[in-house]
């Protein structure tokens, strides 16, 4: 599990930032995407796949996040 901290930028898109990896990337889409339950598999701009227990939407947010599939690398 890694600590990954969400918010949204000036264009109302979502980051999802791991500090140890110091990876920065948009958030492309999410298994449950509403207001009262907000996660599950994340999908990013680099074509990873993490986990995010679903949850209340609130950010910014620091929240537990499990790595499901690396994106592919060139």
């Amino acid at each position: 599990m890694a600590k990954v901290m969400l918010r949204e930028n000036d264009e109302g898109k979502v980051l999802f930032y791991v500090a140890k990896k110091d990876m920065e990337e948009i958030v492309e889409s999410l298994e449950f995407d509403s207001a009262e339950k907000w996660g599950g598999n994340v999908h990013l701009s680099n074509g990873d796949i993490w986990f995010i227990e679903p949850n209340a939407k609130t950010l910014p947010n620091e929240v537990n996040a499990k790595i499901i599939k690396r994106g592919e690398e060139d």
